[in-house]
């Protein structure tokens, strides 16, 4: 009887550990396509769609090709061929990949639905993500991509690789609507690791962009249908040195045009590979579980009904949502030594400094950081603010010279733009020190309720537009008086 218990719990460990590994059984694309198809409220929109001028036959013709439009078709021939590419690309590219917080996927890795919900810096997110997912011995998430990705030759790869395609818009289209949402069903139900970006798009300033709930609103729906398997949130930080995108980006803040993904684009774009871009800080955020989230904000969510229309309640509850994981993120944010320089140096009446007063500046922040992040998610490196300088030459980011009164640090010209993308992405690390200060400006002398009292007033307008921490209380404040101190 011992051998038999031991036997079954070995066996229940193992396929735990395969699945989490490897993911679910892949099933044939077209077996796939066909369970969406027949979907209840895919088989109602195609009657729906039916009319004087639509046959049967051409509505369900034109969902299966919605679908086809839409799947990923996993092959891990391609994705050893990716791993192989994209080792050759990130020694090329980076210096190194720092990650972080790598424990806190473990821990939820095992008999949970994954949604990786990464902040959106560069196109090199998706890639990034998977390869240290794959590294890690983790199962490949299907990833959610704007059909413009869908190019010749590139939408093949990356559909191989894990991408299922989504249209920017639904609006008028209640067929293809249906097909999506049952695709994104079935793939939560057969317990496909996902990932998608609740920004929508890039981020063009390096601070996060409000959630776009559409793809939160699904996940939340089809788990309701479907409450099997608990889905669990994992936030991720991006921290980039350069960004490959930074040209671009720059143009785009100045009144240009977004450049249009194309293949001729993508060509052009190799010749900057040869470029030094620093190091990326990959960071994993505190895993966030649905069923707890909704057990938080409808408590009475398990008896309440649920068909295939979204319920009304639903609405207020994946913006809470998408606020907790725009949150979550920034509160695992990686303080890169170029955001450093760039905090340093922005500060400046004109991006310039003697090279003492720079490099006591950057052992300032560094110190505050560590000082009043300390215990918390919040990654700060440690930076030695000499090197630093030789950091940023070799990145393009400054220049140094000598005049009468000693070496001097200055901002290239043109970079100011890049450098302030950096900056902003540790602007809400420094808010609340930022506020503190704030308060004694015009006043050396304050009595520690006034700093209270002025920081607990202020603090809300700046909460809700850098998605800081939810609560600000006595404990918070008194930490970062203490670091400042």
């Amino acid at each position: 009887i011992l051998q038999r218990k031991l036997s079954r719990i070995l066996r229940v460990h193992f396929r735990q550990r395969r699945i989490a590994s490897l993911g679910p059984d892949q099933s044939h694309r077209r077996m796939l396509v066909y369970k969406v198809l027949v979907d209840a409220s895919v088989r109602a929109a195609i009657q729906n769609e039916t009319d004087a001028k639509v046959s049967l036959a051409q509505a369900q013709q034109r969902a299966e090709k919605y679908a086809l439009e839409i799947a990923a078709d996993v092959s891990y021939p391609t994705v050893r061929i990716l791993h192989r590419l994209l080792t050759r690309l990130w020694n090329e590219l980076y210096d190194g990949v720092e990650l972080s917080g790598i424990q806190r996927l473990k821990a939820v890795a095992d008999g949970n639905e994954i949604v990786y919900v990464p902040c959106h810096r560069s196109h090199i997110d998706y890639l990034l993500l998977s390869y240290i997912l794959y590294v890690q011995g983790f199962s490949l998430p299907h990833i959610a991509a704007g059909v413009n990705l869908n190019l010749p030759l590139v939408g093949g790869l990356l559909r191989r690789g894990g991408a299922f395609f989504l249209r920017r818009s639904f609006a008028g289209n209640p067929l293809y609507a249906a097909v999506f949402n049952a695709y994104l069903a079935e793939i939560l139900q057969r317990g496909h690791a996902l990932e998608y970006f609740v920004e929508g798009g890039r981020s063009r300033t390096g601070r996060l962009l409000p959630a776009k709930g559409g793809m939160l609103a699904m996940t939340i729906h089809a788990f309701l249908r479907d409450t099997q398997t608990p889905v669990v949130f994992v936030p991720i930080y991006f921290g980039y040195e350069r960004l490959l995108e930074g040209r671009a980006f720059t143009s785009e803040l100045a009144g240009g045009k977004k450049q249009k993904e194309s293949v001729f684009a993508l060509i052009k774009s190799l010749r900057t590979l040869r470029e030094d871009y620093g190091q990326v800080y990959v960071n994993v955020g505190q895993p966030i579980s649905l069923t707890a989230f909704l057990d938080d904000r409808k408590t009475d969510w398990r008896q309440l009904e649920v068909t295939t229309i979204r319920p009304d309640w639903l609405k207020p509850v994946v913006n809470d949502l998408g606020d907790q994981i725009l949150r979550s993120i920034n509160e695992a944010a990686s303080v890169t030594p170029i955001s450093l320089l760039a905090t340093t140096l922005l500060a400046t009446p004109r991006g310039c400094i003697s090279r003492s007063e720079f490099e006591q500046q950057v052992n300032f922040y560094q110190i505050l950081l560590q000082s009043a992040y300390e215990g918390t998610l919040v990654v700060v490196p440690n930076v030695n603010a000499s090197e630093l300088i030789e950091h940023g030459r070799r990145l393009g980011f400054i220049e140094t010279h000598t005049d009468a009164i000693g070496p001097i640090v200055q901002i290239k010209p043109g970079q100011a733009a890049p450098m302030t993308y950096f900056r902003n992405n540790i602007l809400h690390l420094l808010t609340l020190p930022a506020l503190v200060a704030a308060s004694l400006a015009n006043n050396r002398f304050r009595t520690d309720s006034e700093i209270h009292r002025s920081v607990t007033l202020t603090f809300p307008f700046l909460q809700g537009e850098l998605f800081l921490a939810t609560d600000l209380d006595a404990s918070s404040i008194n930490n970062t008086l203490e670091a400042l101190a």
